[in-house]
């Protein structure tokens, strides 16, 4: 199987976060900050290989993960990308890997396509970067970005087709206008159009199925929200309203949301999928170093049931055209859902994937 990492770029400062979480803000900063909330919860992580500037460091950090994921049996990294109606965040890592052909890895555009709030202070309506679409001219700029990335040998493509992920294809009210002109200035490149994937996520379920040429499942969201078993949410959702009038009365703050992380992968690895549907899987998860006691753990999570899973998806997408697997993620420190190495765990998830894929 393929197995694809989505990539988070945060590790580097710019001038918007400067202005929003403080100068020089990047995703370190919330993972230096993880703090245990329970007895035999591990925090702070700590990267093995160290903490990383992509920018500054950013030709020797691409070679280095790019030698790793190949040794290890990653197939390549779905990057993300921010792009709000021209306006770009967190774009240069992404040139610097473009602009190192010798770097070593396959890689795609995962399109990150939400309106940036304070979420991760529970301030949802206070918005810091909105989305919006735009029409043809707004769409053409896009595409011109886009289509330098389209054209670097090491990018992925499906029957001459660049592989496009767009995390909330639901947002996008005009998607099938926007897909057919992107589908219209690849084949004027050369292209036999694009490969459109659609993210099902915790959000909003995609009705435009038709218009879309593959799906990834974000995990665990899209298990959470949308296939968890009623027993499994009612179980949770009364252990956590219980901690939460723990902690409305009490000066001492506990980690509200916790799930035993077989809840999910149980659900992931049991249902079917179409053929056009990439599954996804976590190793870990554990965004407390941004939400702290508000943030929600995936408990008892292991390379072993990693290895597992992992053995499972392999089987149902085996013989398949196009046989990718979604992993989130490569490098979500600030989520702890990443399969770079730790001190604690080491190369332990990555050995699980040589073990699977051979």
């Amino acid at each position: 199987m393929k197995i694809l990492a989505l990539y988070l770029p945060q590790y580097h400062s710019f001038p918007e976060n400067d202005k929003w979480w403080g100068e020089g803000y990047t995703e370190w900063t919330a993972v230096k900050r993880g703090r245990p909330l329970f007895k035999g919860h591990h925090q702070p992580s700590v990267p093995l290989d160290g903490y990383y500037d992509l920018v500054k460091e950013g030709e020797e950090t691409w070679k280095r993960q790019a030698e790793l994921a190949k040794k290890y049996g990653v197939y390549g990294f779905a990057v993300y990308q921010y792009w709000f109606k021209g306006k770009m965040l967190m774009q240069r890592p992404l040139e610097i890997l473009l602009e190192h052909p010798e770097i070593d890895i396959n890689y795609c555009i995962t399109w990150a396509n939400e309106t940036w709030t304070r979420t991760w202070y529970g301030l949802e309506e206070e918005v810091l970067m909105k989305q919006e679409y735009g029409s043809e001219t707004d769409w053409e700029k896009h595409f011109l970005y886009c289509l330098k990335f389209f054209k670097d040998k090491r990018y992925i493509k499906v029957d001459n087709k660049p592989l496009f992920n767009i995390y909330r294809t639901f947002d996008i009210e005009r998607l099938e206008d926007m897909i057919a002109y992107f589908n219209r200035r690849a084949k004027e490149e050369g292209f036999d159009g694009i490969y459109f994937v659609g993210g099902n996520t915790a959000g909003q379920n995609e009705t435009r199925r038709h218009l879309l040429d593959a799906f990834y499942d974000f995990e665990p969201g899209r298990t959470l929200k949308h296939n968890f078993s009623r027993l499994y949410k009612y179980r949770y959702e009364a252990a956590t309203a219980a901690r939460h009038i723990f902690n409305m009365i009490s000066p001492r703050k506990i980690l509200e949301r916790r799930i035993p992380i077989r809840w999910i992968v149980d659900n992931i690895t049991s249902r079917d999928y179409e053929e056009n549907e990439f599954p996804g899987l976590i190793a870990e998860w554990d965004n407390t170093p941004r939400r702290d006691y508000k943030g929600l753990v995936y408990t008892g999570a292991s390379p072993e049931i990693f290895g597992k899973a992992l053995r499972a998806l392999k089987a149902k997408v085996d013989g398949r055209k196009n046989d990718f697997v979604y992993i989130n993620a490569w490098n979500e420190w600030g989520e702890g859902a990443m399969l770079e190495p730790t001190f604690e765990k080491r190369y332990s998830y990555l050995e699980e994937i040589k073990k699977v894929n051979g």
